[in-house]
């Protein structure tokens, strides 16, 4: 009944193929979930919603007045990606972060890549996000973009793309980590039956990084996850991590410079801080480096870095590689550092700073979708075909007006998953963030956050535009094991068992 009457439309589904039949790799999880009668299914997901409320699993959403907090909604149905195909997302990944430390590291020293002329210097030193301030720092073991949240999506044609990379403060990894508590706990034997890879072991592999980045004191080293407070939307996700790896959760009052030194203010005096995992920007960091009116950061904490008394993750200046202009040349920047093509590609990008791309934009604003370079979460766009006049017209003149601060991209048949829905499931629109942390080598965690577009026939997938999660299970192709069946996990992958 779950699947009866489903139609897959004019989309690739990631669970079932055009005819009604699951894909190889996700013919257990379909099976499972078959077995199951409606009324069971709905107990299972309000059983789901109340471990998420319990586990006060929550975001914010700024300026909405019926709450600053709320739970994340969630789908009980799990992506499904076969092993083979993660081992290539994998391989891509990788080559990408690496390419795009190297050009940050390149960008703040000297610069090669553009005096010979790959990409035009106009657009990086325009960047809202080059950050003089960083020019010559040489951040710990001479790594910038520790984490990374690559935004992935699926065209119609089954064929995966690059839609942006996130190389700040990537948020969003507790609710995968979540998710799968959730699911192992609502669905025990459907996930005892799948082979999927785990994510568990994230938080002590984010805190092995951070130690390895830590400077060489002779001890051992102390971090801290650096927070804006309880009214940044990503709070509980800071909160989460910090309690996870079991380091403290600080913010900037908490911190002073003594003695060349980062120290925390606790009750038993001062005590140094050797790695600030920090989730605010680079402008709240320290108002005597960047801006001069935030109270969220350290005064001086700059000098302590320069010093290599302590290290910051993300290093200060990474953003320069997620500006959304910059990403049009990703391709070109990976060929340049990395000697080959990218593995993954982007999705085809105008960018309104070129007066070529600028006008066939105008010309075409009812078919793309314009992104505001400087703005995130889904805010300070247009989607051309869901767009009335008077929008596109007010986007022709913000174009004309700042093209710099403007791309454009076509609008892509984005991959559909099952969302139960009453008594069975619809199609809606799903992207993957996957999470990559850069240390004493690069590490991509299995799966990441799936998001859905919850509202029937919405592009967005964002949470703050009404979107929710999925858990997102990378298992064995065409898998029909039992619980202990052998799999070969995709490289670099840790063992099956969760």
């Amino acid at each position: 009944m779950l699947f009866q009457d489903y139609d897959t439309g004019d989309f690739f589904d990631e669970l079932l193929l055009a005819d009604g039949q699951p894909r190889s790799e996700a013919e257990v999880l379909v099976g499972k979930l078959q077995s199951f009668s409606a009324d069971e299914l709905r107990r299972r997901q309000h059983t789901a919603e109340r471990l998420l409320l319990q586990m006060g699993i929550t975001f914010n959403v700024y300026g909405d007045t019926a709450g600053t907090e709320r739970i994340f909604p969630f789908d009980i149905v799990p992506r499904i990606v076969a092993a083979s195909e993660w081992a290539r997302i994998e391989r891509g990944l990788k080559q990408r972060v690496h390419a795009l430390n190297a050009f940050v590291d390149d960008i703040y020293h000297e610069q090669h890549i553009l005096k010979d002329h790959i990409l035009p210097e106009e657009i990086v030193r325009s960047a809202a996000s080059y950050r003089q301030a960083c020019v010559g720092l040489h951040p710990p073991r001479g790594i910038w973009c520790h984490i990374t949240g690559t935004d992935l999506v699926r065209d119609r044609d089954g064929q995966i793309y690059v839609l942006e990379d996130n190389l700040r403060c990537p948020s969003g990894v507790s609710y995968v980590l979540e998710n799968r508590h959730v699911m192992k706990r609502t669905f025990p034997e459907v996930f005892d039956a799948s082979r999927v890879l785990p994510v568990d072991d994230y938080p002590s592999r984010l805190l092995d990084m951070l130690q390895y980045v830590a400077p060489e004191t002779g001890g051992s080293p102390t971090v801290a996850v650096l927070t804006p407070g309880v009214f940044n939307s990503a709070y509980f996700e800071h909160s989460f991590l910090a309690q996870q790896m079991g380091v403290e959760l600080i913010e900037g009052r908490d911190l002073v410079v003594a003695d060349g030194w980062v120290c925390a203010r606790t009750t038993r005096g001062l005590q140094r801080v050797d790695v600030i995992y920090r989730r605010i920007d680079d402008d709240a960091l320290d108002p005597l480096a960047f801006n001069p009116d935030s109270l969220l950061g350290l005064p001086g904490l700059m000098d302590v870095y320069r010093a290599g008394r302590v290290a910051l993750v993300n290093a200060p200046g990474t953003g320069i590689a997620d500006d959304k202009v910059l990403y049009a040349y990703v391709p070109k920047i990976i060929q340049y550092y990395e000697g080959e093509d990218a593995i993954l590609p982007n999705v085809p990008t105008y960018v309104c700073w070129d007066a070529a791309d600028r006008q066939y934009v105008l010309d075409h604003l009812d078919e793309l979708v314009v992104k505001a370079v400087n703005e995130s979460g889904g805010y300070g766009m247009l989607v051309g075909p869901h767009s009335t006049a008077s929008e596109r017209e007010e986007f022709a003149r913000r174009i004309a007006a700042h093209p710099r601060n403007y791309i454009a991209q076509p609008t892509l048949g984005l991959s559909r998953a099952p969302v139960l829905v009453d008594d069975h499931c619809e199609g809606r629109h799903v992207d993957l963030r996957p999470y990559v942390l850069y240390g004493r080598d690069i590490y991509v965690l299995p799966g990441g956050l799936t998001r859905v577009a919850l509202k029937k026939g919405s592009l967005v997938v964002n949470s703050s535009q009404g979107g929710g999660s999925k858990d997102t299970w990378v298992v064995a192709d065409g898998a029909r094991g039992t619980a202990h069946a052998d799999v070969t996990p995709a490289a670099g992958a840790a063992s099956v068992a969760c």
